[in-house]
């Protein structure tokens, strides 16, 4: 698409050029990690100054939606999904809801004994065998949720489940088991070698933890898991209301 902006405007100059950035960036013509003209191609294409044109990117780069490389240049970052805390749903219906086709990079199961964090969380004894599932996903643009749930033996999950579908859906439809209530706790992380190594990051970029115990409407424990987000391509949106 052609930057343009209408000097004749009343509107300020730095914000006409940060608008006509925001449409560079929406249009599908510029994908993500394409890189954007440089300050001066901008100024002069515009007729506004580096300065004006600085403001204007530096704005956007405060925003994550441009990302400055020294020495490279400024490209556009990749999209960053947002979840909203208050009416949780699964990784796949949350994408789902956005309009985002889920890829499956890779999905494991295996039978395991639960360590002291998984007994605690299920209220069985230490060393019970348990459903271990992993799975790395995301979309077209590469894998950023890595996640490991521990199912618990009470609902008889086995190893032969097409872990390929949804996890609620498969705990609802082969097992009556309704995913009703998650407790969760949210922390910031780094990347270590491994997790960068899958996630795709650098060693020690910020990665989101979260960790969920989730009750069927009985409040019996279902599933324990903990699942990593890269940083740069996950939010968390809560909505609190002030108390009088």
């Amino acid at each position: 698409m052609e930057l343009k902006i209408d000097h004749n405007s009343p509107l300020p100059l730095h914000f006409q050029v940060e608008n006509a950035l925001r449409e560079l960036i929406r249009d599908e013509a510029h994908p993500s990690g394409s890189y954007i003209p440089n300050e001066t191609e901008i100024a002069s294409l515009l007729g506004v100054s580096r300065h004006t044109v600085r403001h204007s990117i530096g704005k956007l780069v405060g925003e994550g939606l441009l990302v400055r490389k020294q020495g490279v240049g400024t490209k556009i970052c990749t999209k960053r999904f947002t979840t909203n805390l208050q009416n949780w749903m699964s990784f796949t219906q949350e994408m789902t809801n956005k309009g985002v086709a889920v890829k499956n990079f890779r999905i494991s199961a295996e039978m395991v004994s639960a360590d002291e964090e998984v007994a605690m969380a299920f209220e069985i004894e230490t060393g019970k065998e348990v459903v271990r599932l992993t799975r790395l996903r995301g979309d077209q643009a590469g894998p950023f949720i890595l996640s490991v749930s521990y199912l618990h033996p009470r609902i008889g999950v086995t190893l032969d489940v097409d872990f390929n579908r949804p996890l609620y859906e498969i705990l609802e439809q082969d097992f009556s088991v309704v995913a009703d209530l998650s407790r969760e706790e949210i922390r910031a992380g780094a990347a270590d070698q491994l997790i960068a190594d899958t996630l795709q990051v650098e060693e020690h970029a910020p990665v989101l933890e979260r960790i969920r115990i989730v009750y069927d409407p009985g409040m019996r424990p279902v599933e324990y898991s903990r699942v990593l987000y890269r940083a740069d391509r996950f939010s968390y949106e809560l909505d609190i209301k002030r108390e009088y």
